[in-house]
């Protein structure tokens, strides 16, 4: 099994964007339930809302910055992959990491349905939203808020895929598990992946959460 991690600490996710966006989602979204099928285009421009146990997270999204990225994260986002989603890597200065699907038969499907890695347009700086991975072309479901200017990763080929407006929410989730196992005493991603949000709740009950995200159009803005 995988571990996605962003990179141990002791080891170790803005250019101009285009005048085009598109306004809603695609017409057809792909079950959930279907890794297998293609993720449909995304907007050039869209915004995600992070519902969290702490406040929201509203992120920018910019599909010209990573654009398989940013095609799989709206399609994840729009299919509701996100509800109940545990922030179960929280290091303070450094990342606030989420993405394993509350339920273990739906994480299976997802875990090894990789994506093809998109070119650094962007930089890991303070503020931005970036795919965990695990090596080379091993991006799937998981994510991460840059907690700080994680700069470095951008020679890693973590590219990220748009910027938080405003922190105080992912500042504020949980850190206090530190590192995940086997490398510190927070959550093991193996048990996650196997037991699912059950493990979290139970074991380290102070977890923050994703309750929900939901995808909005630049014109909600304006209204």
């Amino acid at each position: 099994m995988r571990l996605l991690l962003v990179l141990a600490l002791a080891l170790v996710g803005c250019p101009k964007t285009s005048a085009t966006t598109a306004s809603s989602a695609p017409a057809a979204m792909p079950a959930l339930t279907d890794p297998t099928a293609p993720d449909p285009r995304a907007p050039d421009q869209f915004i995600v809302r992070f519902v969290t146990t702490q406040g929201d997270i509203v992120v920018d999204v910019y599909r010209e910055w990573a654009p398989r990225g940013v095609d799989r994260l709206h399609r994840l986002v729009a299919s509701g992959y996100y509800t109940d989603a545990a922030m179960y890597r929280v290091i303070d200065g450094f990342a606030a990491q989420f993405g394993i699907h509350p339920d273990p038969a739906v994480h299976a499907l997802w875990e090894n349905a990789s994506i093809p890695d998109d070119p650094v347009v962007g930089s890991n700086v303070r503020g931005t939203l970036t795919f965990a991975n695990a090596g080379p072309g091993t991006r799937s479901t998981q994510l991460f808020f840059n907690l700080g200017d994680n700069v470095y990763l951008d020679e890693s080929g973590f590219a990220p895929l748009g910027r938080v407006r405003e922190l105080d929410a992912a500042y504020a989730a949980y850190s206090g598990y530190g590192e995940g196992a086997p490398m510190g005493g927070g959550p093991d991603q193996r048990r996650a992946a196997t037991e699912g949000a059950e493990y979290f709740r139970s074991e380290f009950p102070k977890l923050d959460w994703i309750l929900k995200a939901t995808i909005e159009p630049l014109e909600a803005e304006k209204r």
